[in-house]
């Protein structure tokens, strides 16, 4: 394979994405390495929090999930969405803990107008107001939707593609691919920031993984923040028995999007849990520069702060410039 091109390109194929998936795995490693240093403050990890701010009962039926109304996962209730005040008080002590950006996520499958979606603007006012990077996952939005969510201040807005086209339909049914790029579509025309990846472990093949990340490289730009997510088997849905991802899948991922996506935020997120401190320090090695932070990430949990401080800390890494 050629030298890889450390600046920004569109035009990516899934055969060549599937052939840096493939590579020696210290060869991909290096060469996303290169291209982070190229491109981005390689010593820096952004701190990103997630509250969960209405819970269970959504309408999708996404296989990985606890909070489809479709499943019976186990200790996930449903709750009505949070309070303002509750809200703040979360986003004040994330703050304290160095987190930059506070994503809040509710279980719909679409924003609805009406009293919900004006607290959620509240929110979203109310974050922003404490120079932090709000965030919001809500689903599916309509045009005059994402204007309201700009005006009130929105930084990012999180509408993960999960998969590729070909394997879309074997893990939701309630929505198409389509749908969540139109959403997509309409985010990114009020100018704010995408924040949009995919989940691997769900049983996907190797193609899958390189068509996913080939739909996300496709953008222009490419989105500011991409999450690569590995599955949590949850009991009580119908992936509950999917085997564990092996970690270096993980660092191949993050490696691979480092390069197809030089400039973008890559965001260690689900399943990081499981990654030993070694693993860790590989993706951020192979590109990634972003965390959620905290002890849950909406119904799953995650690696505990004073953990992620000490890792942090030994690698020597900190906040970025």
């Amino acid at each position: 394979m050629p030298p890889i091109d450390v600046n920004p390109r569109y035009n990516w194929t899934s055969q060549e994405i599937e052939a840096l998936l493939k590579l020696p795995l210290l060869e991909l490693v290096s060469q996303a390495h290169d291209v982070s240093r190229a491109n981005t403050d390689s010593r820096g990890v952004q701190l990103a929090s997630l509250m969960n701010i209405k819970t269970g009962g959504c309408a999708e039926d996404c296989a990985y999930c606890s909070q489809s109304a479709h499943h019976e996962a186990l200790d996930v209730s449903r709750t009505p969405l949070s309070r303002v005040g509750e809200v703040v008080a979360a986003a004040k002590q994330a703050k304290e803990l160095g987190t930059v950006r506070f994503c809040m996520g509710a279980a719909w499958r679409e924003v609805t107008d009406g009293p919900d979606f004006e607290a959620v603007l509240e929110m979203v006012r109310a974050v922003r107001a404490l120079d932090m990077e709000p965030c919001v996952t809500l689903g599916m939005l309509k045009p005059h939707q994402a204007k309201a969510l700009k005006a009130a201040g929105l930084q990012s807005y999180n509408h993960n593609i999960d998969t590729s086209p070909e394997y879309y339909g074997q893990i939701i049914t309630t929505r198409t691919l389509e749908d969540r790029l139109e959403t997509l579509s309409i985010v990114r025309a009020e100018g704010i920031d995408l924040c949009t990846g995919v989940i691997i472990g769900l049983g996907e093949s190797l193609t899958d993984r390189a068509s996913a990340l080939g739909v996300l490289a496709g953008m222009n730009p490419h989105p500011e923040s991409v999450p690569i997510n590995a599955l949590v088997a949850i009991e009580g849905t119908p992936l509950e028995d999917q085997e564990s991802l092996p970690a270096l899948d993980f660092v191949r991922m993050i490696a691979t999007a480092r390069i197809v996506m030089p400039r973008s935020r890559i965001r260690l997120a689900a399943g990081r849990q499981r990654l030993s401190p070694e693993a860790q320090a590989l993706c951020f090695l192979a590109g990634a520069n972003s965390i959620f932070y905290g002890e849950r990430l909406l119904t799953t949990p995650n690696a505990e702060p004073n953990q992620d401080q000490r890792l942090l800390a030994e690698l020597g890494v900190g906040l970025p410039a």
